[in-house]
Formats: structure tokens, C-alpha cells, sequence
């Protein structure tokens, strides 16, 4: 399989309460493809996970926001409500949207891209409690675990929790990765 040693990807947590599994599972997915992983958060140092995991983060939100990126991932639990309406993570998000790169988000962070505007008229899924916020921003909501989808030509990927975690983790590997193509057909 093709390794992601070309791709950078920062994954956006907050400094506290942020679901363990849906940073964990991701990372490691991403870890295992080789990509180039930033922990972002509020300011560079420890963030507690509300599970007991305490993450580095390397880089604080706004230096990412200066960044380009191959893919931002926006990690759920109840910390993530920090971002819900920070436009700094609004204009990551849509500034990464823009240049045509992946923007995931899982179980509470979804909410993030809907307040940003991003997922107006779009599917996506977060956790149930979360829903009726992604339809008043105008989500066409989703009952599925793992939602891909396109905005603006670029992808989107959202997932609904901590049991849809490996499945989100996987589908951010395999959409850095690009169609299968065996015979490096691609090349031609």
C-alpha cells in the first residue's frame, strides 16, 4: 500500500476532555501509513483526554491556521466545544476546504464545520446528541457511522463517536491514499 510520508495532516484536539479513542485510533491508522501527524490545540503542551490519555500538542491552533495541510482532523468529546465557534478553527477548516484538501471531523467536532458554514447543504454524521445542531446549520444529517462526502469538490469526512473511531481512522488513510490503482495506471 502506498505510504502517506508526503502527507501532512494536523489533528486538532482540545486542551481537555477530548474523546481518547477518537484521537487514538485516527492517529494510529495515520502513524501506520507513515503520514506526517501534527497534534494541534489551543496552546503546545499536554491536553488531558477524558478518558486519562494525556497528548503532546505540538503546534497551537493558530500557527496551524497559518499552514497548508494534506488533511485536518477535528477530534469530538465534550473539549471540543472550545472550537464550536472559534473562528480561528472556523477559518482552518475552511481555508483547508478551499485549497481542495480532506477536513474530517468526528462525534461532537462536526458541529465545528457546520458553525463554520461548511457543511450547509451537505451530509454528514456527529454523535445523536448533536444532530438537531448540524440540521439548524443546514446538514442534511446522516444516521451513518462514517459519511464521505464532497463540498466544494474536496472532501469531507464525519463520523458519529468513539465506536465509529478505527472506521473514521481508515477512511481518512484511504481518501489521503487516492483510488486504488494496482498497475500505476495513474502514471500514464
Amino acid at each position: 500500500m502506498k505510504e502517506l510520508s508526503d502527507k501532512k495532516v494536523a489533528i486538532v484536539i482540545a486542551p481537555e476532555f477530548f474523546r481518547d479513542e477518537e484521537y487514538a485510533q485516527p492517529h494510529a491508522s495515520l502513524n501506520l501509513a507513515k503520514a506526517d501527524i501534527t497534534t494541534v490545540s489551543r496552546a503546545v503542551g499536554k491536553c488531558y483526554g477524558s478518558r486519562g490519555s494525556v497528548v503532546h500538542a505540538r503546534m497551537t491552533l493558530e500557527d496551524a491556521a497559518k499552514q497548508d495541510w494534506d488533511a485536518v482532523v477535528f477530534v469530538g468529546g465534550a473539549g471540543s466545544e472550545t472550537y464550536i465557534d472559534d473562528p480561528v478553527a472556523h477559518a482552518l477548516a475552511l481555508r483547508t476546504n478551499e485549497r481542495g484538501k480532506l477536513v474530517a471531523a468526528i462525534c461532537k467536532a462536526p458541529c465545528i464545520l457546520a458553525h463554520a458554514g461548511l457543511l450547509r447543504g451537505a451530509e454528514a454524521t456527529s454523535f445523536v446528541d448533536d444532530q438537531d445542531d448540524l440540521r439548524k446549520h443546514g446538514v442534511k444529517v446522516s444516521t451513518s457511522p462514517v459519511v464521505e462526502t464532497e463540498v466544494n469538490g474536496a472532501p469531507v469526512i464525519t463520523a458519529n463517536g468513539p465506536q465509529a473511531a478505527f472506521a473514521f481512522g481508515q477512511a481518512l488513510v484511504n481518501n489521503l491514499r487516492g483510488p486504488y490503482d494496482p498497475f500505476g495506471l495513474s502514471a500514464f
